[in-house]
C-alpha cells in the first residue's frame, strides 16, 4: 500500500490457523478488543478491520502455510498489519520451559491486559491457571475454560500461581500451557489424563476447521 508505514510493534498477536481458517476467530477478536496498545484500548474499528481482513484475504494469504500462524501487528499509533508464516512447534515442553513462557506472557499482560499464554495446573481433579487481576483471558484460554465446564471440572484463577510454583509452594499432578499459537501443550514431565482431554478437545477443533 502506497505510503503505508508501520512503526515498531506495540502489540503482536500470534494465532494458529488450520486449513486456511482461524478456528478461534470470535474468541481471538473478543480478546483483541480487551487489549490495550500503548495505553489506549483497542478500538472497535481495529477489531472490525481485523475481522474483515480475515474474512476477505486469509484464505488466499494462507495458501503457502495453510496451518501456519496468523500474525497481527499493531504499532503505538494504532496502525496494523497482518501476515501469515509457518508454524513452529515448541522446542522445550518441560514444565520449566512452559512456565518461562507463561511468565513472559504475564509480563506482556501488564501493558496489554491479555496474556497470550498461561500455565494450567491440575490438583485433585481441579484446574488452576495464572490470570493476573484486571486481565482478560486469551482466546485459547476462554476455550479451555469452556471445555472444562463441559466436563464438570472446577476452574480457579491464581494471580500468584507462577510465583508459588517457582517456590515449590503449590501441589499439583499435571501441568500444561494454553497458548493462542500452540494450543494445549502438555508438560512432558507432568502430563496426565485431564490435560490430555483438553489437548484432544483443542485438536478436534483444528481438525474440523
Amino acid at each position: 500500500m502506497s505510503g503505508f508505514e508501520l512503526g515498531d510493534p506495540a502489540l503482536v498477536c500470534r494465532w494458529r490457523l488450520s486449513h486456511r481458517h482461524l478456528p478461534l476467530e470470535n474468541r481471538h477478536l473478543k480478546a483483541l478488543l480487551a487489549r490495550v496498545v500503548a495505553g489506549t484500548p483497542v478500538s472497535q474499528a481495529l477489531v472490525a478491520w481485523a475481522k474483515q481482513h480475515i474474512e476477505w484475504t486469509l484464505e488466499a494469504g494462507a495458501a503457502n502455510d495453510p496451518s501456519g500462524t496468523l500474525m497481527l501487528l499493531v504499532d503505538a499509533e494504532g496502525r496494523a498489519a497482518m501476515s501469515v508464516g509457518p508454524y513452529e512447534p515448541l522446542a522445550d515442553v518441560t514444565l520449566a520451559g512452559l512456565a518461562r513462557r507463561a511468565q513472559e506472557a504475564q509480563r506482556e499482560a501488564v501493558s496489554t491486559g491479555v496474556a497470550p499464554e498461561s500455565l494450567w495446573l491440575v490438583h485433585e481433579g481441579r484446574f488452576m491457571w495464572n490470570l493476573a487481576e484486571g486481565c482478560a483471558p486469551s482466546g485459547a484460554s476462554s476455550l479451555v475454560v469452556q471445555l472444562a465446564q463441559t466436563l464438570g471440572v472446577e476452574v480457579a484463577t491464581r494471580a500468584d500461581l507462577l510465583g508459588v510454583l517457582s517456590a515449590g509452594q503449590v501441589a499439583f499432578e499435571e501441568a500444561f500451557l494454553v497458548s493462542d499459537e500452540h494450543g494445549v501443550t502438555l508438560a512432558q514431565d507432568a502430563s496426565g489424563p485431564l490435560g490430555r482431554r483438553m489437548a484432544e478437545g483443542y485438536q478436534r477443533l483444528l481438525e474440523h476447521a
